[in-house]
């Protein structure tokens, strides 16, 4: 039996959690796959109560680009930032979850599974707000006159935004993860919580996704993964002896993932 690799083992962190979702779903069928994850300042600033720990760009991308999901065995399309709700989270506190494109190869490589869905983690309010600048047409990229002179919104607001997005160098920040598979046995819950790395002022972010980048690296020129052609990170993480070299390289920088599993109870007559 193929062993299960963590939720976040993913070499370009979105699709996040592709390794485990493809295991489970080779031993028993999943009915419903759900990822929620964010990466976030440890002190939220008002007023947006977050700030970069990747590209500024392609954060507003996620606010504004349609969600591609699976609702009831049929792709559906919804619109980004939709469906707010609150979530808890171990070690982080309230945080809330909403739709955001990114699930991309997952449902193409598991066209089986009914249900499946990718939200985005932020601290409380911060999509509402976000969906106010969208309203509005801050996010927009069609121009407007502007006494006379055609100016951008999105590359005004750009402009605004990033450097108030910026991370200062005192700045600290943490990666938040939660995948919840469910198949006909029960529910496999994945937790990741990692946190900036004061001894060589590493941000979780890059720990979360560049050790990954290296340890898929180190498979290739090992020749441990000898795949030719594009690989999506769940077809990597469906080889036990990938799963085993990423497994042990991220442990030993103390990147670790909590995995619970809640088996469902025979009915009794």
């Amino acid at each position: 039996m193929r062993r299960t690799s963590p939720p976040w083992w993913t070499v370009a962190w979105r699709p996040a959690c592709a390794t485990s979702s493809y295991h489970h779903h080779r031993e028993s069928p999943l009915t419903s796959y759900e990822c929620l994850v964010g990466g976030l300042p440890v002190e939220p600033e008002w007023p947006f109560g977050y700030k970069a720990v990747f590209s500024p760009a392609d954060v507003i991308e996620e606010y504004t680009r349609p969600v591609h999901l699976r609702e009831g065995g049929k792709n559906v399309v919804r619109e980004a930032l939709s469906a707010i709700e609150a979530v808890d989270m171990e070690g982080v506190g309230r945080l809330e979850a909403f739709n955001t494109d990114g699930l991309r190869t997952l449902l193409t490589t598991m066209p089986e599974v009914p249900q499946m869905v990718e939200r985005t983690l932020r601290y409380p309010g911060h999509a509402e707000l976000m969906r106010v600048f969208r309203a509005t047409g801050l996010f927009s990229t069609e121009p407007v006159d502007v006494g006379g002179t055609q100016v951008s919104p999105l590359s005004v607001t750009s402009a605004l935004l990033f450097p108030r997005w910026k991370m200062k160098p005192q700045d600290e920040d943490l990666t938040v993860m939660r995948v919840t598979l469910k198949n006909r046995k029960g529910t496999i819950t994945y937790d990741l919580l990692d946190h900036f790395d004061r001894d060589s002022g590493t941000h979780s972010m890059a720990r979360s996704t560049g050790y990954t980048c290296n340890a898929v690296a180190e498979l290739m020129l090992q020749g441990t993964f000898t795949r030719k052609g594009i690989s999506p990170p769940e077809v990597v993480g469906a080889e036990d002896a990938c799963f085993d070299g990423v497994m042990d390289y991220l442990k030993e920088r103390n990147v670790n993932c909590v995995e619970r599993k809640m088996e469902l109870q025979p009915r009794t007559a």
